[in-house]
């Protein structure tokens, strides 16, 4: 049934009738993807693009029954939108927001630990299964439906991946975009964990970069886990050290940071390293094809 969200998924939008919210709630709508309704704070009773709109998340779960929740919100708010639909009881949570205090997804983190809820992002696309459910913000054409898995810090490159497995002749069963901040729910040794235990999941794409120590940590669980092929690729090969590329969390502090110290990682664990995205696509259907 793919990892996260499927069909019967029940999606709630906070912030829904902003700017950012409509925009992709509507991208979410037309996508096929079961959206309950919103949450707008003082504009609880009205109705936004046909869904109705809530005053708060508790109210809005149990009016609709929502489990999946996804984040429109501003910085300075995001973090206590995450602890509401924690505290609502919402399954999983994907955050958008960009630009959220450390010190506030410090808090919202440890708010989560004693809760069953799990978090995506903040500062990412969301999470898509091909042809089903969309929960964020990725361009839904790309994802050709497939038995493929993708986890990956970049927004982009999950769209890249998703591209070069469809023109690969393969497609996607679930793509999750984890985040790039220095603090984040979901790693990619969890979500790689889910796809490893995913029986519509034959192989996994895993896209990390530079800063942290997350792709090490997946490939060390995966050398003792091995049960499907997989493909990696590290962003910011060039990067210097000590250079912030991109993401918060995208900056080199040590020697295992870079990304050739990732790569060498991941290629001693069993995992297919390749050096441009370009040959994302191809590595997978030949590793797929070795099985």
């Amino acid at each position: 049934m793919s990892i996260l969200v499927n069909k019967k998924s029940k999606i709630l939008v906070q912030g829904f009738t902003g700017t950012e919210g409509t925009f992709h709630a509507t991208q979410m709508i037309e996508y096929g993807t079961n959206v309950v309704g919103g949450v707008t704070p003082g504009k609880g009773g009205s109705k936004h693009l046909d869904r109705p709109v809530f005053n708060s998340v508790a109210e809005a779960v149990k009016q609709t029954g929502a489990d999946v929740s996804i984040i429109f919100v501003p910085p300075a708010f995001a973090s206590d939108a995450i602890m509401e639909a924690t505290d609502s009881g919402i399954g999983l949570i994907v955050c958008i927001t960009e630009g959220i205090p450390v010190q506030d997804m410090v808090k919202a983190k440890a708010f989560m630990s004693a809760s069953k809820s799990r978090l995506i992002g903040p500062n990412c696309p969301g999470v898509i299964t091909s042809d089903e459910c969309k929960v964020g913000i990725m361009p839904g054409f790309i994802f050709k439906r497939g038995r493929i898995g993708v986890v990956s810090k970049s927004g982009t490159l999950t769209y890249e991946a998703a591209d070069q497995v469809a023109k690969a002749g393969l497609g996607v069963s679930t793509a999750v975009g984890i985040g790039g901040d220095p603090i984040i729910g979901t790693t990619t040794k969890e979500a790689l964990e889910m796809f490893m235990n995913d029986p519509e999941t034959d192989g996994v794409v895993v896209i990390g970069e530079i800063g942290g120590g997350m792709e090490a940590e997946a490939a060390r669980w995966y050398k003792d886990n091995k049960k499907k092929p997989v493909v990696g690729f590290i962003a910011g090969q060039t990067a210097p050290p000590g250079r912030r590329m991109g993401h918060a969390g995208a900056i080199i502090g040590g020697a295992d940071d870079t990304a050739a110290a990732k790569m060498k990682i991941m290629k001693e664990c069993g995992i297919t390293v390749v050096s441009s995205p370009a040959d994302i696509g191809k590595s997978m259907a030949e590793v797929i094809g070795k099985k």
